[in-house]
């Protein structure tokens, strides 16, 4: 009498499947392939009038677990069977569904501008649902019936079409998607039908004027043009002769006279022409000549300056033998197995264990290599000739007590310091401390992109202090205001009771892609109230504090200890925050479950740190190396998938394979980790290998896929490794050890660029050679500018030590200081060379 329908759950709602029959003993249902139990049916007898036979009703209710725990080749299905006297008799099987739609159309409407009576058609593919959605278009938010209107057409494929455009067809256009669940509605397409102009018909020509000629007319309204379409061509007026060129004026036939306005227009813009090349031309000669002059100038100090960069040289190792592809350079990264690098440039440094670097014990661990040492830093040592040094020894560490080992560096060994994930660090807090005298330091919270530089001279003689580090964790106390959002880590370094004498380098990363045109970037304090002020806009110029943006990471001049963070504030669509996307793994209780959990956290080492940290705790191994994902601010969300899952050895419970997370839940983060879950089950024990991809994507923006290729089985996965800064085993660097350049280098360099130069050669010389081009009153307010911008250029440098930059941009600028002009190799300390070598340069 009555089958079961089909049915759709609709959010946890639970749905009743109803069977009637007649005459009936027993009815029960059966959902698949397995009797359902008896307690949970509902039955009803009642008597026919007609017949006088029983009738025997039977409901059973369906819950939106049951069918999110079903697996099986098919939809969920029941059907119920019926039992009597006569025997038993089998109802049709009814699916049930989850419903749903998603919010995202899979195409907008797009819009159009066409010309009158042509084709106007607007695409729109709704977004994807159980059931499927049914599409109406909405005219200037009234209901559009193409019944009334022969003219329109949506029934293609839910697309809009009108076949010849009218006037009237002008507006916004919108497609809306709707089922038993919700309904959607897509971005607005705006229609815009144009009318072209065109002329009407000349108009007879006029009587003759004194000035013997007639003209005709026409207008541009037939039709005129509408909503932007193109004006008429041609002319609105014709002049002519009208006495066949008999009649004179000034002497000559009218036809000869010639239009002056246009003569004198054509005049203007040659002679205006000729004037402007001429200009720049003269300009240009100029220019040049003031340039060779000023090179011929200080052509010579180019030589002399080598006292100034003597130490700073580069020294290029070339490999003999063919199957030794052993190069080390400035411009290179070289692969090394230890946690300190010998490479780049040497370097004359200050005196640490007063004993003089040789040359042999600098070059006799590199085996079969030839090095040449080019600067003329050797014409100020009295070194008239290019010296070669040949050396042949065993690898190993430097002599003398070199703290730092030296070990063969293997070309094809692709492990620069590398450190397995289950080697990090796993203190709950992130916190460092150390303690800093005069000769100030380095403070560096180890990975995490955050530290501390305390420049020589920060703190008084015979003074020491121990000065802290910290990251807070978990959400920031910091609430950003209006359209704002966090863009690194809340910082907070003290005591914040002391006083610096020259501002200290705190370095904060971020996770902006950095263009002024899309961000306006912000550095926050925290007050002693708890409050956050901003203390500065990336491109405000001021002498309170500096701030240098770097790709990855900013780079503060500071006088006052507290709590800082960067706060950004999206000027247009195209803001991006960089996001990094890592994948972990590991079995869940149920022998026959594993768990993927997908993080979309900010680019910031700090981010992932805490990300590591929890997933050590809950046995968690990294699937795949992380991935770089640009989120745009343009509101869309984000989606996350698992695709081409093995069939037949493993199965994921349906509608969890995707997942989607809101726009400001992504953008709006506040430095915690964005998580997604999915659980995935084997069919049996014996699958020990999973393979599948994870698609990250920001709809109708960047996506990226992570192939997953592993072992569930811990003793067989392979390890992903992680590559860490060569500092994370030196939190604290005290004295000249922590500085990339050398106490007397610096010395030098400062007496040279704080003096005033005509010629402008001076400390802005050498902030401009640094590409730090901004807000230089800061540095004008400082007492020795220069050395101010060296302690930027270490806090910038920490990771590489670029010296060959600095020694070349020295070169550039060709100006020394003449009390070191003359220095021979005497003059140089044996402090320079024993730094040097500490400092692997």
């Amino acid at each position: 009498m009555q089958e079961p329908d089909d049915a759709y759950i609709i959010k946890s709602n639970p749905i009743a499947l109803r069977c009637k029959a007649m005459p009936a003993m027993q009815i029960f249902f059966k959902c698949n392939g397995e009797w359902v139990h008896q307690n949970e049916h509902v039955s009803e007898e009642s008597m026919d009038e007609s017949t006088g036979l029983k009738v025997r009703e039977v409901f059973i209710n369906v819950t939106r677990q049951q069918v999110e725990d079903f697996h099986g080749p098919e939809d969920y299905w029941c059907q119920c069977v019926a039992w009597s006297h006569l025997g038993t008799s089998k109802s049709r099987k009814a699916s049930v569904r989850i419903a749903y739609l998603r919010k995202n159309f899979e195409q907008d409407p797009q819009g159009k501008e066409v010309p009158i009576e042509g084709m106007i058609v607007l695409h729109c593919r709704p977004p994807e649902g159980v059931p499927a959605a049914e599409v109406e278009w909405l005219k200037n938010e009234e209901p559009i019936d193409s019944n009334q209107d022969e003219n329109i057409d949506t029934r293609a494929d839910h697309n809009l079409i009108i076949r010849q455009a009218r006037l009237s067809d002008s507006g916004n256009y919108t497609c809306v998607a709707a089922n038993i669940v919700a309904k959607r509605r897509s971005m607005s397409a705006t229609v815009v039908v144009y009318v072209d102009g065109s002329w009407e018909v000349w108009s007879e020509w006029s009587v003759c004027s004194p000035e013997c000629e007639h003209l005709r007319i026409r207008e541009c309204t037939a039709p005129p043009p509408r909503n932007g379409g193109k004006f008429c061509e041609g002319f609105s007026q014709e002049s002519e002769n009208c006495t066949e060129g008999l009649c004179i004026q000034d002497k000559k036939p009218l036809h000869e006279i010639k239009p002056q306005n246009i003569e004198n227009a054509s005049d203007i813009a040659l002679y205006s022409g000729l004037g402007a090349a001429v200009i720049a031309v003269a300009v240009l000669v100029v220019g040049i000549t003031l340039y060779r002059r000023s090179q011929s100038e200080y052509g010579v100090d180019v030589i002399d300056s080598s006292a100034l960069t003597g130490g700073f040289q580069t020294f290029n190792f070339k490999t003999v033998r063919q199957g030794n592809s052993l190069l080390l350079n400035s411009s290179m990264q070289p692969d090394l197995t230890v946690s300190r690098t010998y490479s780049g440039p040497i370097c004359l440094q200050d005196p640490m264990d007063k004993e003089l670097m040789t040359e042999s014990s600098l070059f006799n661990p590199l085996s079969d290599i030839k090095v040449k040492v080019q600067s003329s830093f050797m014409v100020s040592l009295g070194v008239t000739e290019r010296a070669e040094y040949h050396g042949k020894a065993h690898s190993g560490t430097f002599p003398h007590g070199n703290n730092r080992g030296f070990t063969t560096i293997h070309a094809r060994n692709k492990t620069t310091y590398i450190q397995n994930l289950s080697s990090l660090s796993t203190r709950s807090e992130l916190r460092t401390t150390g303690i800093f005298g005069h000769l100030g330091g380095r403070l560096v919270m180890p990975n995490t992109g955050v530290s501390l530089l305390i420049p020589h001279g920060a703190i008084p003689e015979e003074s020491s202090w121990e000065i802290y580090l910290t990251i807070s964790q978990g959400e920031s106390s910091l609430q950003p205001e209006g359209t704002e959002v966090l863009l690194g880590p809340e910082v907070t370094c003290g005591p914040p009771d002391v006083t610096v004498a020259t501002p200290f380098a705190l370095t904060i990363p971020h996770c902006a892609e950095v263009n002024s045109e899309h961000w306006n970037i912000h550095l926050k304090k925290r007050t002693q109230q708890g409050k956050w002020e901003e203390v500065m806009s990336m491109e405000e110029e001021t002498t309170s504090c500096y701030c240098l943006l770097d790709p990855y990471a900013c780079h503060i001049l500071l006088d006052s200890f507290g709590t800082y963070a960067l706060a950004g504030e999206p000027i247009s669509d195209c803001a991006v925050k960089q996001l990094k996307v890592a994948v972990f793994g590991c079995m869940s209780c149920n022998s026959l479950d594993y768990n993927l959990r997908v993080y979309c956290m900010d680019n910031t080492p700090c981010a992932f740190q805490e990300v590591v940290s929890g997933e050590r705790h809950q046995g968690g191994q990294l699937l795949e190396e992380p991935k770089l994902l640009h989120f745009k601010g343009n509101t869309f969300s984000l989606q996350i998938s698992v695709l081409d899952i093995p069939p037949f050895l493993w199965r994921i419970k349906p509608f969890t394979a995707c997942q989607e997370v809101p726009f400001s839940r992504v953008w709006c983060s506040n430095q915690q980790p964005l998580h997604c879950a999915f659980s995935l089950e084997r069919y049996t024990p014996a699958t020990t290998q999973l393979s599948c991809k994870i698609c990250v994507r920001q709809v109708k923006g960047h996506e990226q896929i992570l192939q997953i290729q592993t072992s569930i089985l811990e003793n067989e996965r392979e390890t992903i490794t992680l590559f860490a800064r060569e500092d994370s085993n030196f939190p604290t660097q005290t004295g000249p050890k922590a500085f990339k350049i050398p106490y007397s280098i610096r010395q030098r360099i400062c007496a040279t660029f704080d003096t005033p130069n005509a010629k402008g050669k001076d400390w802005q010389m050498l902030a401009q050679k640094n590409s730090i081009n901004r807000n230089l009153s800061y540095f004008a307010t400082q007492s020795s500018p220069s050395a101010v911008i060296l302690d930027l250029w270490e806090a910038r440098h920490q990771h590489d030590g670029d010296l060959d930059s600095l020694a070349c941009a020295l070169e550039e600028i060709g100006r020394t200081h003449s009390k070191i002009s003359n220095i021979t190799e005497t003059q140089i300390e044996e402090t320079d060379f024993s730094y040097s070598r500490q400092n692997g340069l």
